[in-house]
Formats: C-alpha cells, structure tokens, sequence
C-alpha cells in the first residue's frame, strides 16, 4: 500500500489501523464484493459503499478533500449538539492507484443500524400514506436542525436516512456537505431550506412514481408542499409568544406540556408582563428534542427514539396505574416494569427473528398486535398470549431491516488521531 495514505479521525479506536485494509489502491466504485456489505443505498451525487469493518457496517464516500474535512467536522459538531444525523468515524486521503493516479479522498461514517433510505421504503408494501410520514418526519429534523442554528442547504428525501419509530419514521441527517452552523438562522435561510425541500421532495417523489414504486392516490406536489405546512406549524408551536391574562397560570405549564407532547424541552420562559400587571406574556426557548426518551432513559436505562419511548412510557404509566403503585417510587415501579414486561416481551422472540426490528419496535408492535386482535375479538388478550401470536404470525413476514454485524465500537472524542502508512 503506499506510503502516502493517511487517516485521519477524532478516536482513539484501534480498529481504526484495519482501515488500512481496505482497498484504497482501488476507484470505489471498483471495490470487490468480499469487502462489501450488501444494504440498500440512496442516490447521491458521489459514489458511496458499504463495508464491513471492525464488527461493524462502515459508510464510505469518495469527494474532494475540503469537502472531506468541513464535512467531517460538521457532523461532529452536530452530534455534539446532539442533533440526529450519522456519525463521522475518519477521512482518508493520500489515495493513489495502482496506476500511480491519485484518487479521491474518502469520507468514512458509522452505519446508522436500522436505518433505511426512502427509495428502500418504497420498494416494500407500505400504506398509502408513507410519503406523508417520512415528509412528517423530515420537517421535524429540519426545526430541529434550525433550532440548532443549522442551515442545511440541501434538504431532500435521499440525504435522509430513516428509522421506524413506534409506527412512525425518525429522521436522520446524512449529507452535511453544504451545511453551514450559526448562532442563529435568520427567516431568509429558513425559508430557503424549506422551498428547496419542497423542490426536492416533489422531484424525489416523481422519480418514485414514474417507476411505479408510489401509490396511485399519492400526489407528489400536494405531499411535498406537507412539508411546508407541517414545518411551519410546528415552528410557531416551538417559538411563538403567547399571551394571556395573570389569572390563567395554569396556561404556562400548558404550554410546556405541550411542547413536551411534541418531544421538546423548554430550557428557559422567557415572561413579560404588561404595565398594568393584568396580562403576560410567555416565550418559550426550546431546547433539544427528545423529552420522552430521556425520561425513559433516566428510569431504565433504553435508549430509543421519541416516539418509541412515548410509547413505552404509556405502558409504564398503565402498568403503575393497574397495580395500583401511583404512591411508589417512579424508579422503582419502572424497574419492575422493565423486568416483568419489557424484557420478557423481548426474550420471547426467537434469536434468528430478532435482527428484523429494534427491540423497542418489536415490543411497539406487540401492543400493537395485541390492541388490535382484543378489539376484534371483543376480549381483553394477555400480554403472554398477544407476543406468541405476534412472534408466529406478524414478525417472520417482516423484513430483515438490521445492519448490524457486531457491537460498533465507542467514539472517544479525545482529539485528532492521525495513521500514516508505515510501508
């Protein structure tokens, strides 16, 4: 290999000298298959590749090298600030080819496990209102992303990885390329992300249509202007003032429910009252997303996405309201739960079924399942019966959506590592 290659990353992982490995020598788009990992992948302006690497599925993207290193350090800006989007695992440069040519740099990010892109949706039997969701989803990520200060600049279904989400989708960033990070975003650049993704998503949405991969009674104009509508709603439940007279205090811990519904955290209220003392006025700042899966966190250690863990914290709620242990400590009743509901749910699905779904969407699903045949059937079904139904009949048909190959390693965020070939 030769002595030029260089790789460069913020861990300390020594997986990382196995990179070393892999066939640089060689185009990208040239790699053998014996390297490879075989998972569906989204259209993109570079040539991209899975590999298996470490245990792991890495993500590897040939591009210029600025291009490289600004969008390796805005993904970890990004995930320092907790905002959802892929990891970023090193660069490597100093590629020449057997020719003695230089190639270009690659850009190597973790597999989002679980996570699929949009045209890979589309090719499964989905309801008719997927685009709808996955639109839902995206103009989530986007507040998100602009609550952070983040501007985008190039909003569109396939820089998006997804991941369901107790019924829904989670959104991901992958492509941060052309983002730029402020302090704030003034309207012009919100606007301007949000008539590109408009732009985008239709375009996407019509590609998908004219192969006869998007339901007939899918519009892709009227789908893709959802997500002007959804964004905007929810950007002025996020931020707008609201105002209301001194003797409704109760509006103001309605308002952070509210917000909280929506998975937000209020970090401060900012509260003005009038001259004369009979009306104020409330400004919420919002912090970062995900109120219910840090509670749940907190309480028992899962780490899943919002809604998800919306949903499993409803359980834990009805679990401590049938036993009747309201007066309990919360940490002590969601233990119980944790080991006499979640995670008998979970060991009861067949090893060789388990890489289908997450553990959290599977145990979604069965109270899903079971909701469903106890309304059809007019009786109330235990939990026991409801999974050995769903583990029969439902899983097996779903598809294999795992990426994972082993446990991904830890990222250290020590400093900049950087591995020169000895050779």
């Amino acid at each position: 290999m030769p002595s030029s290659l260089r790789i460069t990353a913020a861990t300390s992982d020594p997986a990382l000298l196995d990179l070393q490995d892999l066939p640089w020598d060689t185009s990208l788009e040239d790699w053998p298959g014996s390297v490879l990992a075989a998972l569906p992948r989204g259209i993109s302006r570079h040539v991209v590749r899975f590999v298996r690497h470490a245990g792991a599925v890495l993500a590897v993207k040939e591009t210029r090298e600025s291009f490289a290193v600004r969008e390796y350090g805005m993904l970890r800006m990004l995930k320092r600030l907790d905002v959802p989007c892929v990891e970023p695992y090193a660069i490597v440069s100093g590629r020449v080819g057997a020719d003695g040519e230089e190639l270009e740099p690659a850009l190597v990010t973790r597999h989002l496990q679980f996570s699929l892109p949009y045209r890979a949706l589309f090719s499964q039997a989905l309801r008719p209102d997927t685009a709808t969701r996955l639109v839902d989803a995206l103009a989530v990520l986007l507040v998100r992303l602009h609550l952070t200060g983040f501007f985008w600049g190039d909003v569109s279904l396939s820089n998006t990885l997804f991941r369901r989400d107790a019924g829904e989708f989670a959104a991901y960033l992958v492509d941060a390329e052309t983002g730029e990070l402020h302090e704030t975003l003034s309207p012009g650049q919100r606007e301007y992300d949000l008539d590109l993704a408009f732009t985008n998503i239709a375009g996407e949405l019509m590609d998908l249509a004219s192969g006869h991969l998007l339901d007939d009674v899918v519009d892709p104009i009227d789908t893709a202007r959802h997500i002007t509508e959804r964004y905007r709603s929810l950007w002025t439940t996020l931020t707008e003032a609201e105002s209301f007279d001194r003797g409704d205090r109760w509006r103001v811990q309605a308002r952070i429910d509210r917000l909280n519904e929506l998975g937000f955290d209020v970090g401060e209220l900012a509260i003005v009252t009038d001259v004369g003392g009979a009306e104020v006025q409330i400004q919420p700042k919002v912090v970062d997303a995900g109120h219910h899966s840090r509670r749940l966190l907190r309480l028992t250690g899962l780490d899943v996405q919002e809604n998800q863990a919306r949903r499993l914290l409803n359980d834990l709620d009805g679990y401590r309201a049938a036993a009747d242990r309201q007066g309990d400590s919360e940490e002590i009743v969601a233990h119980d739960w944790l080991s006499t509901v979640f995670e008998p749910v979970v060991r009861a699905v067949p090893r060789d079924l388990g890489r289908k779904l997450e553990q959290a969407e599977i145990f979604h699903e069965v109270l899903e399942h079971r909701w469903y045949r106890s309304e059809q059937w007019g009786r109330d079904i235990p939990l026991g019966e409801a999974v050995q139904m769903y583990v029969e009949q439902v899983l097996p048909k779903r598809r294999d959506e795992a990426a994972l190959l082993g446990a991904q390693a830890g990222i250290d965020d020590t400093g900049p590592l950087m591995i020169t070939n000895p050779d």
